[in-house]
């Protein structure tokens, strides 16, 4: 079992991240934010996938404006992303976002985060820390690795808040490069208690960046560091959630849906194991409750696999035998094999 570095907890809305609560899902919409309908529209389709809380870009006024009808219509906590003006922060905070994040690379000096704290004080309203790789302070250190640097910007930024008085904080320190972003977080995760959000900077397509961001957020979320998760791929953010969730379920640090166990299928195969496998995932996908079903091609690891999912089939010639919870239920004919399991699948 995963022991899980204790962090502070924040609110974010409704939403507790850090301390004891679960590792967080969250995304970043993609649309206009000053297209106020088709930002709402999005936040309700990431909301339905599982995502919890939800970032949103404020690139001007006019968008931070925006905000307060968006809030309106979002069921989950909105964070605002700001970079370059400050007082993007403060409009965004006056139109009632749930916590504002700012980047140390570019929202300013030490007066203008002032101003932000402040008014995230009087608000009750958490702040993100952001540093990306790509968009360091222009006094970095050049004589340390990147890791550093990102550290050294995050924790100068943390000291100027908690001079403040201010400790409702969150902080994230990503990369593109998977190494820098683990020893970055590594690294920060030993020197302070702030509840960290996780995640690969622009990982890239779906294909390869959902390989990328697994393998960098799961050496840390196996390392019990992690409070909150994004997964960054490119192109349409609902495709972020499931991947982010399967992460998490591949750690036993959150259950959300089912979960299938397919094996790869080999020469002792007498069935297409892939096409019902497909078949099985495109029936499941459209289902929320938490069960295990394991659809395997043949007899040397097929009843051991089926017998420890909830529902299960193991193939043999031209038939199948379903288990639901470790007993045989029944033998069918292989074109009856996909209903019969569906079948039993409604049944736990």
């Amino acid at each position: 079992m995963i022991e899980r570095r204790l962090a502070r907890s924040i609110q974010v809305g409704g939403v507790t991240v850090g301390g004891t609560a679960p590792v967080i899902v969250q995304s970043m919409t993609n649309t206009d934010t000053r297209n106020t309908s088709a930002t709402v529209d999005q936040i309700a389709r990431l909301a339905s996938l599982g995502c919890e809380i939800v970032r949103i870009a404020v690139p001007d006024m006019q968008a931070a404006q925006t905000l307060a009808e968006i809030k309106k219509g979002s069921s989950i906590p909105i964070i605002a992303d700001i970079h370059f003006d400050y007082r993007l922060a403060l409009a965004a905070m006056e139109s009632g976002v749930d916590q504002v994040r700012i980047n140390p690379g570019n929202i300013g000096d030490d007066d203008r985060v002032r101003a932000v704290v402040n008014a995230a004080k009087d608000r009750n309203i958490p702040i993100r820390i952001g540093v990306n790789a790509g968009s360091l302070p222009k006094d970095a250190d050049a004589g340390k690795s990147q890791s550093e640097q990102m550290v050294d910007a995050v924790l100068k930024e943390v000291r100027l808040l908690e001079a403040a008085g201010f400790e409702d904080i969150e902080i994230s320190c990503k990369s593109f490069d998977v190494p820098t972003t683990v020893e970055a977080n590594r690294k920060i995760s030993q020197v302070v208690q702030y509840p960290l959000h996780l995640g690969i900077t622009e990982a890239g397509l779906p294909s390869s960046g959902s390989v990328r961001t697994a393998v960098g957020l799961g050496i840390l979320l196996y390392e019990g560091i992690g409070d909150s998760l994004r997964v960054s791929l490119s192109g349409d953010p609902a495709v972020e959630i499931p991947v982010a969730y399967d992460i998490l379920k591949s750690l036993n640090l959150r259950q959300r849906g089912p979960t299938l166990v397919s094996c790869p299928s080999c020469g002792r195969a007498d069935v297409d194991v892939a096409a019902l496998a497909l078949a099985v995932n495109d029936r499941l996908s459209k289902m929320t409750k938490v069960v295990t079903v394991a659809v395997m091609g043949c007899e040397v690891n097929g009843p051991g696999e089926a017998r420890h999912a909830d529902v299960g089939v193991a193939c043999g010639k031209g038939r199948g035998a379903i288990f639901c919870k470790g007993e045989i239920v029944r033998t069918v004919q292989e074109k009856d094999l996909l209903e019969a399991l569906m079948e039993e699948v409604q049944k736990v």
